[in-house]
């Protein structure tokens, strides 16, 4: 054991670690009328920096047993609606989905110290909507989508890469849309804009709908 893990072991290591988040404020007058449009300001932000992946996403979903389960995937559209990513739908979150829709996300900003969370519920994209996506992925992407049986025990790394090589011998540019496969839109009832401050004194506003539908936005203790 390194000096370091054994500091951390007695809560010396990570308990000290400190960044002070001065990079920016957010105030209500800065805020858009609507969460989709102020997002799209923050990810242009993101994408100006030239940050990697910002569009990397925390989903969290519901299993059978009550249990959260979390894992990172890529927001490939914003839409008035909403969120959208693209997955099997044999997976373990597409199954958990299927059982309960109330989903979440999490964006993580770290160079400008922010965070946007969302919490809404995530639905089927249609068939057409996900082969149009699915197409605009690089060949070996879609060879991957089409070969694996995600979440699904295997039994080892050579039978999986020995799919993917039959399936790139049998298949040349035109590789089938995989009926299993495809879209989910997250539809926002809440979301959360966070940006870090000094003494952790963070700025902290949530747009919620009220009885109209309507965003009404407040700020939150931080």
């Amino acid at each position: 054991m390194t000096d370091s893990f054994a500091r951390d072991r007695d809560g010396d290591f990570l308990a000290n670690r400190r960044i002070d988040y001065a990079v920016g404020s957010l105030d209500a007058s800065q805020l858009e009328a609507d969460p989709i449009t102020q997002f799209r300001a923050w990810l242009s932000d993101e994408l100006a920096q030239d940050a990697q992946e910002p569009n990397a996403m925390t989903l969290a979903t519901v299993d059978e047993h009550g249990r959260p389960r979390q894992r990172t995937v890529l927001l490939k559209y914003v839409t008035e609606s909403g969120f959208q990513f693209f997955t099997n739908y044999g997976s373990d979150k597409a199954r958990q989905i299927a059982e309960r829709c109330d989903v979440s996300l999490s964006f993580r900003w770290s160079l400008r110290h922010r965070q946007v969370s969302v919490v809404g519920k995530a639905s089927k994209l249609d068939s057409a909507d996900s082969e149009a996506y699915f197409r605009q992925r690089p060949r070996g992407s879609q060879l991957a989508a089409l070969v694996s049986p995600q979440s699904r025990v295997i039994e080892s790394r050579e039978w999986l890469e020995e799919r993917y090589r039959q399936a790139s011998q049998r298949y040349g540019d035109e590789v089938p849309f995989p009926s299993n496969w495809g879209g989910y839109l997250v539809e926002p009832d809440e979301v959360e804009f966070w940006q870090g401050r000094s003494n952790r004194l963070h700025d902290r506003f949530v747009y919620r709908r009220d009885g109209d539908g309507q965003w009404v936005v407040r700020r939150l203790a931080p």
